[in-house]
């Protein structure tokens, strides 16, 4: 019989009593025993040998072991139909959708003994030092993109477009585009403003969709001294909402932590769900995803008050979140954007606009709109498909 080190110490120690080396006292001290517990194992050993110092249910299956038909089930099903989920999200699936009472170390345990390994290499962890959330939420939002092949590897990538609330780490909006665009980010930001409201400020990176790299400078930039934003800025500057670029990816650490977990999650649930198209997956994350993700990862803020701010009484968030092209009208009271032709309707007496300023502006939807000033002078209905809308030359 294989005695375990502590078992071979107390044979020692019992052993040394025995030769009256040590006392009684000393026996329990060394052991962390009380006196009457060493007189019986004294006792035992005298009468069975070093047998009595091991444990009775050495060798005995435990009582409370997983039985080998729920362990048979386990691993098929992790084999199956939830291949590819870590240990983590299989445990939740077993639990929601099969109704098996698990903990996941257990599943844990059964997956690597039946040579299971998870989808997710863990590394050790690197010290960083982590930026302290804001305290109220709607202080700061990070939005960011990720290409990935969302809807399965036979799909085509796609980039998914989110914003997370850096006080509470809550997903309040994400859409699907087949690229990084800046349609997507406007169309992301209109839905935050219709839900969750105006945050104070937005976090995201360098890239050319929220700033000018490009060394073009028109006549009236030269004159006052600065470039024109793009046209997500400009929808920025327009209601209010700070923009502040991070200087490294690690900055926006948040959202690139959300990254890692949606793409090991989101592509599986929209498996089971059989969502295979960018707007049925938006729908999806709106009412099923997203609220279920944010009440199982999402935090209360250090401030129960909102920061979220309401749409400003009059603001047309249809113009607000959309591409702006400034025009002067023609003699014929029209405006071009490239190829696009709009015919203004006539003020009040007739008059004319030509040679007047024009705000022209393509909606989300794709329909276009003419402003002078405020008046609206034109408008054209939204196309039956709008296709990708893209930003076009500003001047």
């Amino acid at each position: 019989m294989t005695l375990t080190p502590e078992e071979a110490r107390r044979v020692h120690v019992i052993t040394l009593l025995e030769g009256q080396r040590i006392t009684p006292g000393r026996a329990a001290e060394a052991l962390g025993l009380t006196p009457r517990q060493v007189r019986r194992l004294r006792a035992g050993l005298r009468r069975e040998g070093p047998a009595a110092v091991v444990h009775g249910n050495r060798g005995r299956p435990a009582p409370n072991r997983v039985p080998e038909s729920l362990r048979s089930q386990i691993v098929a099903l992790a084999r199956g139909r939830y291949a590819g989920l870590n240990d983590h999200h299989l445990t939740e699936k077993l639990t929601a959708v099969e109704g098996l009472a698990v903990s996941r170390a257990t599943v844990q345990r059964i997956l690597r003994a039946a040579g299971v390994v998870s989808p997710r290499r863990r590394r050790p962890p690197r010290h960083r030092a982590r930026r302290p959330r804001k305290a109220q939420a709607g202080l700061l939002l990070q939005l960011d993109g990720s290409p990935f092949a969302w809807f399965g590897p036979a799909r085509p990538v796609c980039s998914l477009l989110a914003a997370i609330d850096d006080a509470t780490g809550t997903v309040l909006a994400g859409t699907f585009r087949a690229q990084e665009d800046a349609a997507g980010y406007l169309r992301l930001l209109h839905i935050l403003g219709c839900t969750a409201g105006l945050p104070a400020a937005v976090y995201t990176d360098g890239h050319g969709i929220f700033v000018r790299h490009d060394a073009h400078w028109t006549l009236a930039e030269e004159l006052q001294g600065h470039q024109e934003p793009t046209q997500v800025g400009q929808a920025l500057q327009t209601l209010g909402i700070h923009h502040i670029v991070a200087d490294s990816p690690q900055a926006k650490g948040r959202i690139e932590r959300l990254w890692n977990t949606l793409q090991d999650r989101l592509p599986r649930e929209l498996a089971l769900a059989g969502i295979t198209t960018p707007e049925a997956g938006d729908a999806f994350l709106a009412a099923t995803f997203l609220p279920a993700f944010n009440a199982q990862f999402a935090v209360p803020a250090a401030v129960a008050t909102s920061a979220y701010r309401s749409v400003p009484h009059g603001c047309d968030l249809e113009r607000a979140w959309a591409f702006h092209y400034v025009r002067q009208v023609a003699l014929d009271n029209t405006v071009r954007v490239d190829g696009v032709i709009l015919q203004l309707t006539p003020g009040s007496h007739r008059r004319s606009y030509a040679r007047a300023e024009a705000d022209v502006v393509q909606c989300l939807d794709g329909a276009w709109r003419g402003y002078v000033g405020d008046r609206l002078v034109t408008t054209t209905a939204a196309p039956p498909d709008p296709g990708q809308l893209r930003a076009r030359r500003r001047h």
